[in-house]
């Protein structure tokens, strides 16, 4: 929605007002709490068909962030419709290294407290599963960015956990991150190579470092782009040449590079529809599922 806002009455009206082609009044939001690794409750939002049943069987897509102190709130978005109106469920975990609850759950989740983040994260996608929400057969993950390292180095640590999973954009390479473009920026974060303690912590949880040759990874789509020049192609070009020589399984591994693009604002919407059209696409026929 647009607004107009009156000074001299004080009030806001609507002046302009897009058409989602769906009835909210058919869906649900809900927020619930899960216990992660070390015991601290973490929020999660669930959105999914009111009354749906879970069986255990609902597509379920798990996004998360953790880190630069950003909070991840509840949006309304036109291409996640698409899998709630197919019985599933959409579910935002909201990770420690954010801004949800103030410095000290940002701090939570940086610098030598990264591992925190991934256990946040698995332990979301442990809760969905233990709920009959999902099965790890009908579980997505997604990030992007800060996002698309927390996927890869969970697909490492738990690579039974989901069916597909989605790292967009991400930041792989996390001993020369630093070397790229803007990457020196976000030592205050990670934490620098040059010191040996951030060394030492960086390489137990770097992506492209700790892929394990022989191992079955589930069916991955890695996202890049030509132009991106905050988190270079290079980190996802490795990433994904490096998975795919490590996958022991048939599952398939594959990278989608954008062609003109960069880090992802400003995409053109015909851009954007293509590419949720594959990423549900993807989803679906890797899970069996027909729509």
């Amino acid at each position: 929605k647009i607004y107009q806002y009156n000074i001299k009455e004080n009030i806001s009206t609507v002046f302009k007002e897009s058409e989602a082609k769906f009835d909210r009044k058919n869906y649900t939001l809900e927020q619930q709490f899960y216990p992660s690794k070390d015991g601290t409750m973490i929020p999660i939002f669930l959105a999914h068909k009111k009354g749906l049943e879970m069986d255990g069987q609902r597509p379920t897509l798990l996004y998360g962030y953790g880190g630069f102190n950003i909070s991840i709130k509840p949006y309304f978005s036109k291409t996640n419709i698409i899998l709630l109106e197919n019985d599933g469920v959409y579910a935002i975990a909201n990770l420690r290294g954010g801004s949800e609850y103030g410095q000290n759950w940002h701090e939570a989740g940086m610098l030598l407290n990264k591992q925190t983040v991934f256990d946040d994260f698995i332990s979301a996608a442990e809760y969905l599963i233990s709920k009959g929400i999902t099965s790890s057969n009908y579980l997505a993950i997604r990030g992007g960015s800060n996002g698309g390292l927390l996927i890869g180095a969970v697909l490492n640590q738990r690579p039974d956990i989901c069916k597909v999973a989605y790292p967009e954009v991400g930041v792989m390479d996390m001993l020369r991150y630093e070397k790229f473009t803007i990457g020196h920026a976000w030592a205050v974060e990670y934490g620098s190579t040059s010191e040996e303690k951030h060394f030492n912590n960086l390489i137990q949880y770097s992506p492209l470092h700790n892929i394990q040759k022989g191992t079955h990874y589930p069916s991955v789509l890695v996202y890049t782009a030509d132009h991106d020049d905050r988190v270079v192609p290079a980190h996802s070009f490795k990433y994904a040449a490096e998975l795919q020589e490590g996958q022991a399984g048939m599952d398939p591994i594959l990278i989608r590079i954008g062609q003109s693009a960069g880090h992802g604002a400003g995409k053109p919407t015909r851009k954007i529809i293509q590419e949720y059209a594959e990423k549900w696409a993807f989803m679906f026929y890797e899970m069996g599922i027909g729509f």
